[in-house]
C-alpha cells in the first residue's frame, strides 16, 4: 500500500497514535538536556520547536528558561501540550500550521525537529520548503538541530513487517521501500473489543550524506553529528541521526 499525499491529515490523532507514550516522555528530560548542551542558548532565548507534537520537549525546554513557540499540523496534540505546560506550570506559545509555509523571519536563536518528524511529504520539494522556512526564521547565526531515525541503518536492516505487543492491542508494521523512503502500514489490532484500525504514512529516508546536502541547499550550514542523545558516534549501525547545523548567512 502507498501513502496518500495528504496522508497526515488523519494519521496523527489520538484515537490512532500519540507520540507522547510514558516511554517517550520519560526520556524527554534527558534528551531535552542533551539539545541544550548543544545549543548553548542563554535563558530568555528564543527556541522553535517545529512539529513539537504533545509538547513533552517542549516543556522541558520552557522549564530551563526558553521562550519556547511550538507549531503543529495536529490540533489535538496541541491542546495536549498546552495541558502539559499548565501542569507543569511554565508558558508556551503554540501555534496550528503547515511545516511547509513557515511564516517567521529571523525570530529565533534556535530551532529543533525532533523524533523523525520530517521526511513526510511524497514531494522532496516540500522537505525543502520546511527546511528554508527553518533557515528563514532563524536569526543571523542561529542554530537547527534536527533528530531523525537514520535511513543507512533501516536500509541495511531493512524487514518488510514486524510485529509488535502494545499492551491493549497489537500492531503490525508493513513496509515497502520505492527507492526514495518507505511506505509504511500500520494496523492496530484490539486484544478485545473494538474495529481493525490501519493508516499508510511515507517517510523519506535520510542518511548523512542526504541530509546534508539538504541542509545546505537551504541554507543551513551541518556542524555535527551524532548517533543518539547519549553522543554516541554516528555510524551505519546507529539506529538514530543527529544532527546540529548553522543559519549559513
Amino acid at each position: 500500500m502507498r501513502a496518500r499525499r495528504d496522508w497526515h491529515e488523519d494519521f496523527f490523532k489520538n484515537s490512532f497514535y500519540n507520540p507522547a507514550s510514558p516511554a517517550a516522555v520519560a526520556h524527554a528530560p534527558a534528551e531535552a538536556a542533551f539539545i541544550l548542551k548543544q545549543l548553548k542558548l542563554k535563558k530568555g532565548s528564543a527556541l522553535l520547536d517545529l512539529c513539537c507534537g504533545p509538547g513533552r520537549h517542549a516543556v522541558e525546554f520552557a522549564r530551563r528558561g526558553l521562550a519556547v513557540t511550538g507549531c503543529d499540523y495536529s490540533a489535538e496534540y496541541l491542546k495536549e501540550a498546552a495541558g502539559r505546560a499548565k501542569k507543569r506550570g511554565v508558558s508556551l506559545r503554540l501555534l496550528r500550521g503547515d511545516m511547509r509555509r513557515l511564516e517567521f523571519s529571523g525570530e529565533f536563536d534556535a530551532a529543533v525537529n525532533l523524533f523523525t518528524s520530517f521526511g513526510y511529504f511524497l514531494k522532496f520539494s516540500d522537505d525543502l520548503k520546511t527546511l528554508k522556512g527553518v533557515a528563514k526564521a532563524l536569526k543571523p547565526g542561529g542554530l537547527f538541530l534536527i533528530e531523525l531515525i537514520n535511513g543507512d541503518y533501516i536500509r541495511a536492516h531493512f524487514a518488510p513487517r514486524d510485529w509488535y505487543d502494545m499492551g491493549d492491542h497489537y500492531l503490525l508494521e508493513s513496509r515497502t521501500d520505492d527507492g526514495d523512503g518507505l511506505h509504511n502500514t500500520w494496523t492496530k489490532i484490539p486484544k478485545r473489543k473494538g474495529k481493525i484500525l490501519e493508516r499508510c504514512f511515507f517517510n523519506r529516508l535520510y542518511g548523512r550524506a542526504r541530509l546534508e546536502a539538504a541542509l545546505k541547499k537551504a541554507g543551513l550550514r551541518p556542524l555535527k553529528f551524532w548517533g543518539g542523545y547519549r553522543g554516541q558516534t554516528l555510524s551505519p549501525d546507529a539506529v538514530r541521526l543527529i544532527c546540529l547545523a548553522k543559519k549559513a548567512r
